[in-house]
């Protein structure tokens, strides 16, 4: 279980954090969420997909790691094959909170990343904020600010009717797999739309990130072939 506190230089003068990457890290997920003004980075690497929200009411956005729950094809020799990592992973064990109103930085005292002997250091000696936190505090802004945006978006693809569900198989040495229960941008309703439409989504900041889903759609090969390759790396082990 989570075990959150408020981030501070007196409680926690001597944390370090792990930035390896590997399943004892618990980065075995199949996706993290992503936001609007990462996919631009995000679609380099990975196939941004929607996910109905439990309500049914919106979607999220996520960048897609593997094909199955609990699987990250991107885990490889006890690193992260990609050369961008998405924030809501790169960010761990740190996450927003609030006190009251004012948005704090959290930790999570259980995370397998936290340490007191190995890592890099949180506060520096007369506690000062290290250029590690830093990074994490802009890595957070950046999250919470695209966290925020993600509504707006989410709100123009349906208002146009653009998302739609999509089925993907994949032949594994262990047999046929189909990816199901995720949505993408519809294109050919992307290209019907008229002039009107389309500024206005450019104006809104929405129409470079729809790009950037379709672009990305071409890393499900991607991913089955990374997944073909570790299952046919499991049958020789």
């Amino acid at each position: 279980m989570p075990r959150h506190a408020v981030l501070n230089n007196v409680d926690h003068k001597d944390l370090r954090v792990i930035r390896a990457h590997g399943e004892r890290f618990g980065d075995d997920v199949m996706a993290a969420v992503t936001f609007p003004a990462e996919f631009r980075s995000v679609q380099s690497h990975y196939p941004i997909v929607f996910q109905k929200s439990q309500d049914g009411t919106t979607f999220q956005p996520l960048a897609l790691f593997g094909l199955r729950e609990g699987e990250n094809l991107f885990l490889r020799g006890g690193g992260w094959d990609a050369a961008y990592v998405p924030l809501a992973i790169e960010r761990q064990p740190f996450l927003v909170g609030f006190d009251g109103a004012e948005p704090v930085v959290h930790v999570d005292l259980d995370s397998p990343r936290v340490s007191r002997s190995e890592g890099e250091p949180v506060f520096l000696p007369f506690g000062g904020i290290s250029d590690y936190l830093e990074q994490v505090n802009s890595m957070l802004l950046a999250l919470h600010q695209g966290l925020q945006s993600t509504p707006a978006f989410v709100a123009a693809l349906l208002a146009h009717d653009l998302l739609e569900p999509f089925s993907f198989d994949i032949e594994r040495p262990d047999g046929t797999q189909r990816l199901a229960g995720f949505y993408t941008v519809h294109e050919e309703r992307l290209q019907k739309l008229d002039g009107t439409a389309l500024a206005q989504l450019h104006q809104a900041g929405h129409l470079l990130p729809i790009y950037m889903v379709l672009a990305s759609t071409s890393h499900l090969r991607d991913l089955a072939d990374r997944a073909c390759q570790a299952g046919n790396e499991r049958v020789h082990a």
